[in-house]
């Protein structure tokens, strides 16, 4: 495993929650990471509390991330160790109420 797979790995499992985003929790620096935040809020997270990682400041870890999950595209969200999805994803799973149910476990 590479030094940026491991620093995203270790990201990801030592961090209950963690949004891979651009921008942070308090300025979203794009429209999906924006709605991504707020999907997050209306399931009762604390974004003080969230851990978020501005993939604008890291250009490994921006690339590193999309090869981590096999997933082309930010943002993408990890609860418990497991990745979520996208903004797209986080939207279809918050409707459905199964995302609050998977936030809600921890």
């Amino acid at each position: 495993m590479s030094d940026v797979q491991q620093r995203i790995d270790d990201l990801v499992k030592n961090n209950e929650i963690v949004l891979f985003m651009k921008g942070s929790a308090s300025f979203p620096m794009c429209g999906f990471s924006g709605r991504a935040i707020q999907i997050l809020k209306a399931c009762g997270v604390d974004t003080k509390e969230l851990k978020t990682v501005n993939v604008l400041d890291d250009a490994d870890i921006r690339q590193g991330i999309k090869t981590y999950s096999n997933w082309p595209t930010i943002p993408q969200l990890y609860v418990n160790g497991e990745f979520v999805g996208g903004s797209d994803i986080m939207m279809e799973m918050f409707e459905s109420g199964e995302l609050n149910q998977v936030i809600q476990k921890n």
